[in-house]
């Protein structure tokens, strides 16, 4: 059986809480870390990515493309030729926000990155105060055991009687 003089003292409850490090809120950081373009670049990329800008965009071509090509001549504002110059500001569009869009999610990656680290972080800590616990339960554990044979019993037969 164990011998609780053995086994060393587990530390107290008011030293795991003084060797504990506060955690951080790594989005704060991240955020205050930003450059004014990266800022920008985030927030385009935020609006942009949505339904709501997907579907302002949809609208206005439909809307566009519907009075130009079903009014009367006379009230159409755009001539014929103005739908290749459309597609041609719509393709410039897609070329200057392409980049900006990569750029956007790049640094929600670092983000996302910082943040899973600041996980691993906190797992490593739970981890440490289970180990502290369990070494806690081992102490009690064994001076339990050393308790029960200095009284006499019979480890043994109390745990056949349990079966």
């Amino acid at each position: 059986m164990s011998d609780p003089e053995s086994i060393p003292m587990p530390p107290s409850l008011a030293e795991v809480r003084r060797r504990r490090t506060p955690l951080r809120n790594v989005s704060h950081e991240v955020k205050s870390r930003l450059s004014r373009l990266d800022r920008l670049a985030v927030w385009i990329t935020t609006r942009v990515g949505t339904m709501g800008f997907f579907l302002a965009i949809v609208t206005w071509t439909v809307l566009w493309l519907g009075w130009n090509l079903l009014v009367p001549p006379a009230l159409q504002f755009d001539p014929p030729m103005a739908f290749v110059f459309w597609l041609f500001i719509s393709n410039l569009i897609q070329i200057l926000l392409m980049p900006l869009i990569m750029v956007g999610q790049n640094i929600l990656g670092r983000h996302a990155d910082i943040r899973s680290e600041h996980d691993l972080e906190v797992n490593v800590k739970a981890e440490q105060e289970i180990e502290v616990i369990l070494h806690h339960l081992e102490y009690q554990n064994a001076m339990l055991i050393a308790m029960l044979d200095k009284l006499g019993v019979d480890m043994k037969a109390v745990l056949r009687r349990d079966q």
